[in-house]
């Protein structure tokens, strides 16, 4: 059996579990400590996500929090590398750790001044404001239009029904270049809409469209019916001529 004389070697190797240990005990410490700061920046931002970086004389310091939870805290020393002293991956090598400590009470003092320097920001801030318009008259005014176009539409759609003598089907037109398409299900209105497959319902289903797309569309409405009408008086143009 070789042995550590038999090769010459004769040096101890040290245990490093110790330097480890105190390590993590440090580690833990801080994550206890700066998710305090990182729980009362989530407060501060408002949001699931936030991040802010203080300056210090030694660098500057990252905390990062998801949920109010500290997610990471990142210390950038005026020279040499970055150091994440708490982190969800592997810990902080002892000596890199060791430098970052000695500023960390400074972070904290930087932390501190930067509450501090919000503090009454908002007192001068009046809670008062205007009150707003509402839109009923506007909402009145769409819907009284729209529902005048809905009746136009199913007188339409009834006739349509009618003369196609199908359960399902449509009336389309061209006017000033937009296409119109009317469908009616078992001669109701099921939607009115302009422009194709990816265009605006002017009826539907579904919600009423804006003031302003009603407004716009109004008068393209009346050539719509116009084209109707066109349509069924060539119909009955045709019909004349048929002789039996």
């Amino acid at each position: 059996m070789t042995t550590q004389a038999d090769l010459g070697i004769d040096v101890d190797v040290r245990d490093a579990a110790a330097v480890a240990e105190r390590r993590d005990d440090l580690v833990a410490a801080v994550r206890d400590h700066a998710g305090r700061i990182a729980y009362q920046l989530a407060l501060l931002q408002g949001g699931d996500y936030g991040r802010e970086t203080l300056s210090t004389p030694g660098g500057e310091w990252t905390v990062k929090h998801e949920a109010g939870e500290l997610e990471f805290l990142l210390f950038s020393p005026k020279s040499g590398s970055d150091t994440y002293v708490v982190s969800t991956k592997q810990p902080p090598e002892p000596a890199a750790l060791a430098t970052a400590l000695d500023d960390y009470a400074a972070f904290v003092a930087a932390w501190n001044d930067y509450v501090a320097s919000l503090s009454g920001v908002l007192d001068d801030v009046s809670a008062e404001f205007p009150e707003p318009t509402t839109t009923d008259g506007v909402v009145a005014e769409r819907d009284r239009v729209l529902d005048a176009i809905r009746d136009t539409c199913a007188i339409i759609a009834g006739e349509v029904h009618r003369y196609e003598s199908d359960d399902y089907g449509t009336f389309t037109a061209r006017v000033d270049g937009d296409r119109w398409e009317l469908k009616y299900d078992e001669g109701t209105v099921s939607y009115l809409r302009i422009g194709g497959s990816s265009g605006l319902y002017l009826l539907s289903q579904y919600g009423a469209p804006s003031a302003a797309d009603v407004r716009a569309h109004a008068e393209g409405f009346r050539g719509f019916v116009g084209a109707y009408n066109e349509f069924v008086d060539e119909l009955e143009a045709d019909l004349r001529n048929v002789s039996l």
